[in-house]
């Protein structure tokens, strides 16, 4: 993630370039360091130095990096005359390169070969099973036809290798969700709880999980997952406190005329309750009366 002084460094040096106060070179090389998405500024001034012979020459081996860096963002444009005369540039420099392979598989994505792109992407794993990017770039495409299907497969593979990735988890675990595979996407969100074990976003995603796959047992569960979401962010996270509300809610329901210790215990709601009402106080006071008579409905407040 970017942060806030980064990100401000790179608004300035945006500025400036545009202003023609100099420093194209810099700001391009920033935009890459931190993986920002600003394809027709890459586009406009990474353009100018490649048009310029001497600025292009004081680069040196860097020169090659910009090349891949203007094909990228004139793909991203649309503007693919400037992205394969940039790929064959590189194609002619670096020849057989995986690297330059990448981009032409790209290229034949935004070209809309989708064919050409899996046939050069499968030629490129044959020699390089473990490619990263190759295997991202298939699973991007799966989505982009709308075949969810491979592209679960894909990315099922893909993490039999990357297990650390945490956005493929997290992306694996939203197709599950959004074909309604709960079971499996609550095995996603475990996986990220394991690697992030004090973020509040996968603790509140697999309590939400719980809440949807119903059930004393998944109800209890997801019940302390949205306290510990609670818990990490001091107590100001308005969609764990609902979820808590409605956790307690759905388990009085169930342990209707059981056993005292099943039950939930009413001093819990009345903090929970009393922490949502006070929550809108401060934020949202005219939607006030909606939620107490939300609350009022479960029996959580009188």
């Amino acid at each position: 993630m970017v942060g806030a002084a980064e990100e401000a460094q790179l608004n300035r040096l945006e500025t400036q370039v545009d202003n023609g106060g100099g420093g194209a070179w810099e700001y391009l090389c920033h935009v890459r360091k931190l993986k920002a998405r600003r394809p027709d500024k890459v586009l406009k001034h990474g353009l100018s130095i490649l048009n310029n012979a001497k600025a292009r020459s004081n680069l040196g081996a860097e020169e090659w990096t910009l090349y891949e860096q203007v094909a990228i963002a004139a793909m991203d444009c649309q503007r693919l005359d400037i992205a394969k005369d940039c790929i064959s540039v590189l194609s002619k420099k670096f020849p057989g390169s995986t690297r330059v392979g990448r981009l032409e598989g790209m290229l034949f994505e935004a070209s809309g070969a989708w064919a050409d792109a899996e046939r050069a992407y499968e030629r490129l794993l044959q020699d390089s099973p473990h490619d990263q990017v190759i295997q991202k770039r298939k699973i991007a495409m799966a989505k982009a036809l709308g075949n969810i299907a491979a592209a679960v497969e894909y990315l099922n593979k893909y993490l039999e290798i990357f297990m650390a990735d945490q956005d493929a988890w997290r992306e694996l675990a939203e197709i599950y969700v959004s074909l309604q595979m709960y079971k499996q996407a609550a095995f996603c969100y475990e996986e990220l709880i394991l690697c992030q074990p004090t973020d509040p976003l996968y603790h509140l995603a697999y309590a939400e999980v719980l809440y949807t796959m119903g059930g004393l047992e998944n109800l209890q569960t997801a019940k302390k997952y949205y306290a510990s979401a609670i818990n990490f962010t001091g107590g100001k996270n308005t969609r764990a406190l609902y979820g808590l509300c409605l956790c307690s809610s759905a388990i009085n329901q169930i342990t209707k005329g059981r056993n005292k210790e099943d039950k939930e215990s009413p001093d819990l709601q009345s903090l929970v309750a009393e922490a949502l009402v006070k929550d809108y106080k401060k934020k949202a006071p005219a939607k006030l009366p909606l939620v107490t008579n939300t609350l009022k409905s479960m029996k959580l407040i009188s």
